[in-house]
């Protein structure tokens, strides 16, 4: 099991291959990317064993990583929204 470090990279990790201009404003991840970094880092804080330093660090990863993964789902609603709207307004104007 990959460990989550606290720079933001997965010990062993592969590169981020998502299109930048995709990513939500200051999200350097993609989403599955930080999905998946965040299902470690619950790995991680569930199994225990770490000092309680390394258990904060890894909660404070945890909370930038769910922020990440927030931003995305938001930024995918408002395309799905957006996209309704236009075939809603498309509908409306063939009336």
């Amino acid at each position: 099991m990959a460990k989550a470090k606290t720079d933001g990279t997965m010990a062993g990790g592969a590169a981020d291959t998502t299109d930048a201009a995709a990513q939500p404003e200051g999200s350097a991840l993609g989403y599955e990317q930080a999905r998946d970094e965040l299902i470690e880092v619950v790995r991680s804080l569930e199994a225990g064993g770490t000092t309680l330093e390394e258990s904060l660090a890894l909660w404070e990863r945890g909370e930038e990583l769910a922020k990440v993964c927030r931003r995305w789902l938001d930024g995918a609603r408002a395309r799905l929204d957006a996209a309704l709207a236009e075939e809603d307004e498309a509908e409306a104007a063939a009336e």
